[in-house]
């Protein structure tokens, strides 16, 4: 209705409902839990469903994990590691986290006209140096050139198999009232790598990406016959948007305690200064178990004997109590805070 005066008042579009896409619906927060949810029930999957990091199958006897994934970051090399890294230790890491054991990978390359073949040479090098420390084989692939202009010079698409060598059930609808939640390691130091290199940032200590392959203390646990309910890597969206998603599924509350989880000090100075949150900040070598709390101890044990996870802590636990879906920190000055997704995104373009 106008007002008299040709004005006609419209109410904003709602922020989740935009009528294109944007890098913000591939950033690890809420847009892009609205992206996948609404692309993930067009296919009716049951495993899709799970919301997991690959799909559980059965075949004959055998128990199959299939994953699979894309990289388009940039820079395309940065500190502890390049795209082609990047690609491998990502897929070989969502099969760890259905608990399999990593056996073969597929590549696909979208090259960009003008991408230097000194650069291909290197990524495929990296790539085939990262499945060796995985234990992986490279088996398949294909390869697609884009006009220049295209393409930001390389992006890669992967897919993996694993072989689940147990009967065990693991995924967010696992977690039960009483787990343990336990992170292998100190956060954000992928995302802030590969911040300082794209906008030319100096920092004082050069910030390192964590990526690493996570199946080998992920298979320790499990051959150590830790009851492991629930295991995550954290990548887009960080620590805090893994264990929303989580608690969303499973449908219960997970309690954080803030001076448990380790950021080190450069990272912490860098969110700092730029304003983000390190608990947001993607990560691409650190992954959360849930276990039940009388393993607790045990599982950091056992995660302490692999360089990845050397730092293993336990920063939380799961309750019935409280609101179902929520996660909540209690912050290091006795406060408690809510951790929800993101609306928008913190670092595009980090994976």
């Amino acid at each position: 209705m106008s007002d008299g005066n040709g004005f006609t008042p419209v109410c904003p579009l709602p922020i989740q409902e935009y009528p294109h896409v944007l890098l913000a619906h591939g950033g690890g927060g809420r847009l892009m839990h609205q992206l996948i949810d609404a692309i993930a029930s067009t296919f009716a999957s049951a495993e899709l469903a799970r919301r997991h990091d690959g799909a559980a199958l059965r075949i004959g006897d055998m128990r199959l994990a299939f994953t699979t994934d894309a990289f388009v970051v940039q820079p395309l090399f940065f500190p502890g590691g390049d795209i082609g890294k990047l690609a491998v230790c990502g897929t070989v890491n969502d099969l760890a986290m259905c608990g399999a054991r990593p056996l073969y990978l597929s590549v696909s390359f979208i090259l960009e006209e003008g991408l230097s073949m000194e650069t291909l040479g290197r990524v495929v090098a990296s790539m085939q140096a990262a499945a060796h420390e995985a234990g992986v084989e490279i088996v398949t692939g294909d390869t697609k050139v884009v006009d220049r202009g295209k393409g930001d010079g390389i992006f890669i698409s992967t897919a993996g198999i694993g072989v689940i060598e147990h009967d065990r059930p693991i995924g967010p609808e696992a977690v039960r009232p009483g787990d343990a939640v336990l992170l292998s390691g100190d956060i954000g130091r992928h995302g802030i790598a590969i911040m300082a290199v794209r906008e030319g940032l100096a920092f004082e200590t050069e910030i390192t990406s964590d990526c690493a392959p996570l199946a080998a203390p992920v298979l320790k646990l499990l051959e150590a016959g830790v009851a492991v309910h629930c295991l995550r890597d954290l990548t887009r969206g960080g620590l805090a948007a893994a264990l929303v998603e989580i608690a969303q599924t499973a449908g219960l509350h997970i309690q954080l305690d803030e001076a448990a989880i380790p950021v080190r000090p450069e990272v912490q100075s860098a969110c700092e200064l730029l304003g983000i949150d390190p608990l947001y900040v993607a990560n691409e070598g650190r992954f959360v178990a849930f276990v039940p709390e009388a393993e607790a101890e045990r599982a950091l044990s056992i995660l302490q004997t692999e360089p990845v996870s050397a730092d293993a802590r336990v920063i939380g636990h799961v309750t019935a109590d409280g609101p179902a879906g929520l996660v909540t920190l209690r912050t290091a000055i006795g406060t408690t805070r809510v951790l929800d997704l993101l609306s928008g995104e913190q670092l595009p373009r980090i994976c």
